[in-house]
């Protein structure tokens, strides 16, 4: 007996990896998981440059707004260390969206704009001055350090 192909123009279109009607995979899901909030490699860069400048700091203050990542309470200073694909660095090529449930990650990262753009109103409404480090802003140690001693001395 003889196995005859037939192809029709439906099957031959190829599928996106994860269409938008498809749940997401055991594999993709841990993947995601994985994906730390706290300590991460460019907080860590940030937290060491204060640390040597002889700064020192408070961790993710969860009796503040957003929590921040690093908190100067004596000057009434807050850090946020922001990964610029899931805060969106304006102009950044780390940015970008992915090509699969391009509707949900639009969403997504909407909400964590606006979130952000909120915590910020309300930590400087109560009095805190508000900085924000992008993640691709600390591959360069001595911009990194000249933007942190600029805003330092801010009163």
């Amino acid at each position: 007996m003889r196995n005859i192909g037939i192809s029709s123009p439906i099957a031959d279109q190829p599928r996106s990896p994860l269409a938008p009607d498809e749940p997401i995979s055991p594999a993709r899901s841990a993947l995601m998981a994985k994906i730390g909030q706290k300590n991460t490699k460019p907080e860590t860069i940030v937290r060491k440059l204060l640390h040597a400048m002889g700064r020192r700091f408070r961790l993710h203050r969860r009796d503040l707004p957003g929590t921040p990542d690093i908190v100067l309470p004596g000057r009434k200073k807050v850090i946020f260390v922001h990964g610029c694909f899931w805060h969106r660095h304006p102009g950044c090529s780390k940015a970008t969206t992915p090509k699969t449930r391009q509707e949900f990650w639009l969403d997504k990262f909407e909400r964590n704009v606006e979130r952000d753009r909120q915590k910020e109103e309300e930590l400087q409404s109560a009095g805190w001055d508000v900085l924000t480090i992008w993640e691709c802003e600390t591959k360069d140690m001595e911009a990194l350090r000249s933007k942190l001693e600029a805003w330092l001395q801010q009163p």
